[in-house]
């Protein structure tokens, strides 16, 4: 399991996924339920790794020099 997240797009997944998760508690009814999603956006990017970018090939993780 490769990082394929960088740094802008990590940052951005964590902010993202706070804000996401901030709404299931601030909002009432079915909508709230959205902020989960936020979950999803989180653990991403505090592990560096999203498999959905696998499939598609993205990786926006800056290439190492060697």
């Amino acid at each position: 399991m490769a990082a394929n997240v960088g740094g802008i797009d990590r940052t951005l997944r964590i902010v993202v996924g706070i804000v996401l998760i901030a709404m299931y508690f601030l909002l009432e009814g079915p909508a709230r339920y959205v902020g989960l999603l936020g979950l999803v956006a989180l653990v991403t990017g505090l592990i560096s790794f999203c498999p959905l970018y696998t499939v598609l090939g993205i990786n926006t993780c800056p290439m190492k020099k060697g």
